[in-house]
């Protein structure tokens, strides 16, 4: 009861702030919506539906909109039931951390689900009638071998999803699996043999027919995350709840409250959410762009970047991208300026020579 009433809660307050949101005077058509951020899954049916009905209150909603929401595998009780319920309200895609096929994995990543149970929520979903399903997966686990990655993808691939997110394991300071890295009790991560895995995973995949259009997503051709890719091509997108984060489309980002009992208190309060604003230099801004925009697989469009900087990033930044192209990291076909796939593997090391 006490859980209920603080999720019943959080709900009316994100219902307020979507209601009462002037952050952005013309915000324009709105063709995506994405419930994210926690569990959103664990929501009640109708307290999604009050969430929907306050979005297409504030805002122009697209006929067509791709409507995603987030949850576990495993999330069996009464999932039937909720499955319908989100198909009445119009979601119709679905994403799930399935993270890994081996239970062993699942245990090391301190996940609560099993590999039976990613099986399980998969078929549930196209029970439901669901036919645009993501899960994602992670390579280069303690210990994992190139056979057991391999296995991996011939599981996923064998559900047939519509799209996959593949990334490799990064191991964070401060967090249980470093620590036991450092401690000894688990195998530190082989850079060589991430890259192994990195590279059959692209062929595996493309093989199967899906396309490799960012750094770490892949789809059946039509089925690339509309939502998710806003993020990476410099388009406007706004953010509700706590901790959500929002982007003008042009310089200016915003985020909330992090904390959710103080992002509840003041939206009871009927004050602002927002706890930081970040104004973006030319000089951020064309940066950001740059290393956004090389996510995709397909390039970024020098042409695009002019006209929204007025200048040329293939001179812009033409010293950067000989070093690179020397390197064998990056491409400029034309207007478009691309990541190779060994560029792919070591983003990291180009975007910081955007930084």
């Amino acid at each position: 009861m006490f859980e209920t009433d603080i999720a019943e809660r959080y709900v009316q307050a994100l219902i307020t702030e979507i209601s009462n949101w002037q952050v952005v005077a013309s915000p324009g058509l709105v063709d995506t919506i994405y419930f994210g951020g926690g569990t959103p899954s664990l929501l009640s049916v109708s307290q999604l539906e009050r969430i929907l009905n306050a979005v297409h209150s504030r805002f122009d909603i697209s006929a067509s909109a791709e409507v995603t929401i987030e949850m576990n595998p495993g999330d069996a009780e009464g999932l039937s039931d909720k499955l319908a319920g989100w198909r009445s309200l119009n979601i119709n895609r679905v994403s799930f951390g399935a993270q890994t096929f081996e239970d062993e994995g699942l245990r090391q990543l301190g996940r609560t689900h099993t590999s039976e149970d990613i099986q399980r929520t998969f078929q549930q979903l196209r029970e439901a009638g669901f036919g645009n399903i993501n899960f994602d997966l992670i390579a280069g686990l303690s210990g994992q071998t190139l056979e057991a990655w391999d296995s991996n993808l011939s599981k996923a691939l064998a559900l047939e999803p519509e799209h996959l997110s593949l990334y490799l394991l990064e191991v964070h300071d401060g967090t249980p699996l470093a620590d036991q890295i450092r401690r000894g009790m688990r195998m530190p991560v082989d850079d060589d043999l991430t890259a192994e895995m990195y590279r059959l995973m692209i062929d595996r995949l493309c093989g199967a027919g899906y396309e490799y259009y960012e750094i770490s997503n892949f789809c059946r051709p039509g089925y690339e995350a509309r939502h998710n890719t806003k993020y990476w091509v410099g388009a406007p997108y706004f953010g509700f709840g706590c901790s959500a984060h929002s982007f003008d489309g042009n310089r200016r980002r915003w985020s909330n409250e992090r904390d959710a009992a103080k992002y509840t208190q003041l939206m009871s309060e009927e004050k602002s959410p927002i706890v930081e604003t970040i104004e973006l230099s030319e000089h951020d801004a064309q940066a950001e762009s740059m290393f956004l925009g090389l996510r995709m697989m397909r390039g970024l469009d020098s042409q695009v970047f002019v006209t929204r900087f007025g200048s040329d990033p293939r001179e812009k930044y033409r010293h950067d991208l000989e070093r690179f192209g020397a390197a064998g990291l990056v491409e400029v076909d034309g207007d478009l300026i691309r990541l190779t796939r060994d560029g792919a593997l070591l983003s990291n090391e180009v975007f910081a020579a955007f930084v």
